[in-house]
């Protein structure tokens, strides 16, 4: 039995007009734009490489990985690096939140008004006082799909 006052700390983002969250734990660190290495023929979500003190991180686009307009001309990305069993990974974002907590028994199916790819990758949602919070499910979302 789990305890029922158990709440949950997210690291929030914004990716176009949306804010998304990803459970703290998860997070390795939050950066500055970096400079990214193209790799040719890679997945068209993959962005790139950056070198993460030494290592060799991967960046994915999270606005091409859950099929949201481009990001505007000039803007540059932040960095969520975020940690799975096959090692770190950098998500492209918009623009970096704060660490919020939320209470379990306000967790919600992912609204209708999420649609598509993005669907697939949120596990479900949380209403803040002013704005949705979705929870992305971080290791759906590093498993790229391989092209046709």
């Amino acid at each position: 039995m789990t305890d029922m006052t158990t709440d949950n700390e997210f690291c929030t983002f914004r990716l176009d007009h949306l804010t998304f969250g990803i459970e703290v734990h998860q997070v390795q660190e939050v950066i500055r734009p970096q400079a990214l290495t193209a790799v040719p023929r890679s997945n068209p979500v993959v962005q790139g490489l950056i070198n993460l003190r030494g290592q060799i991180v991967t960046a994915i686009d999270l606005r091409r990985r859950l099929e949201l307009p481009e990001r505007p001309e000039g803007q540059e990305a932040m960095n969520v690096v975020v940690r799975t069993p096959e090692g770190e990974v950098s998500f492209l974002v918009d623009e970096i939140g704060d660490v919020v907590h939320v209470d379990e028994h306000s967790f919600e199916t992912p609204p209708d008004t999420v649609e598509g790819v993005a669907r697939e990758l949120i596990t479900g949602a949380y209403k803040l006082d002013d704005r949705l919070l979705l929870i992305l499910d971080v290791q759906r979302t590093v498993q790229l799909p391989t092209a046709a």
